[in-house]
This record gives structure tokens, sequence and C-alpha cells, in this order.
């Protein structure tokens, strides 16, 4: 999730095309490197394209992550805002308002945030039971691209593109199925 120096402790194979995920040994390598970041703190930038608007809507702050499932958006501009995710609740905070979502409740919602979530765990099979799963590029400059598996998600969502460099998360990219698409991209580490 940060841009962090890393050290590789394996070697680096190339995938030339794109490989469906099965027997890929680099998605499985990248797996294995994203698993091992257990903490994140990083700046964002999100925009989101809707189609009844001229103009992104742009928001940006600071995310957190904690291994395994804790994740927390700290909204800073236009407005202050704090999203967290964990053990399938997400508590707001808006101002003097707190909401708390339990996702089971949302279905619709939760394959956008298993995606992230999976992603930054490096849990292939939990992506796998939601998406298909396609790597392309090599573990210094790589690409994923998810598209749901289910009748039921390819009605919310039409794709996910994560893209990053080793164990990093450069950018998400959500394009849902009516069209409308958001762009989150992440910064450098925050300063603590």
């Amino acid at each position: 999730m940060a841009r962090a120096a890393y050290a590789p402790t394996t070697d680096v194979a190339t995938a030339g095309a794109p490989t469906e995920a099965g027997p890929a040994t680099d998605l499985d390598r990248l797996m294995n490197l994203l698993a091992q970041r257990k903490h994140g703190h990083v700046s964002f930038v999100e925009k989101h394209f809707l189609a009844v608007l001229d103009r992104p809507v742009e928001s940006s702050g600071e995310l957190l992550y904690d291994a395994p499932d804790r994740l927390e958006k700290r909204t800073l501009k236009p407005k202050p805002e704090t999203l967290i995710l964990e053990h399938g609740v997400i508590t707001a905070h808006r101002g003097r308002h707190t909401y708390v979502l339990n996702l089971s409740d949302y279905p619709q919602i939760v394959p956008l945030i298993d995606s992230i979530r999976a992603t930054l765990a490096g849990d292939r099979s939990s992506l796998e039971r939601i998406f298909k799963v396609t790597l392309d590029g090599d573990l210094e400059h790589w690409q994923l691209l998810l598209a749901p598996s289910a009748p039921t998600v390819a009605k919310t969502v039409r794709q996910i593109h994560i893209e990053g460099a080793r164990d990093v998360i450069h950018s998400v990219e959500i394009q849902q199925a009516d069209g409308d698409r958001s762009l989150l991209t992440i910064g450098p580490e925050v300063a603590q």
C-alpha cells in the first residue's frame, strides 16, 4: 500500500502476456509479496466520475491498513470523514455523527471492499471466489484485472483494475456496470 523500498527475497520472473489465475507462478509470487506487508499508512486522491456530473468529484486524505482486514480511510478534503472497516463492519464518522453498517446488510458493496482487502492481504483464494483474476506485467510493474465471475456481482461492477509494483499498490480503478467509475491514486507513506 505504501511506496516504500523493498528488498526482493526471490528472483523476479517476467510475465510476457497476461496470465489467467490458475497455475500462474507470477500471480502466486505477487500475492506472497502483498501478504508480507502487515501495515501501511499512505496518502490518497480519489476521483469519482459520475454520468450525472460534468466534472469528477475529488477527495483526498490518508489510508491506513493493518493486516489482516482493518482498513481506515481518513478523508481530509473536501470535508473531514473517517471510514473504518474491521471484522465486516463499517463505521463512518462525519462531523458529530457516527454510522455503523454491517456489510452483510449491503451485499452489493462487499465485492468492492473484498477486492481491495483481499489484494492487500495477498489472499488469492478470496479474490478468485468473486472475480476472474488476470495478471499482466512483472513484479516490478504489475496490473491485476478483476472481472466479476458471478452475475450478481456483474450487476454492480464491470471490472476492477489494480496497478502496483512489488508489494505496493499505486492505483485502484473501479468501473461500475452503470458506466460510472472511480479512480483511487495512492501516494507515498505518511510521515508519523
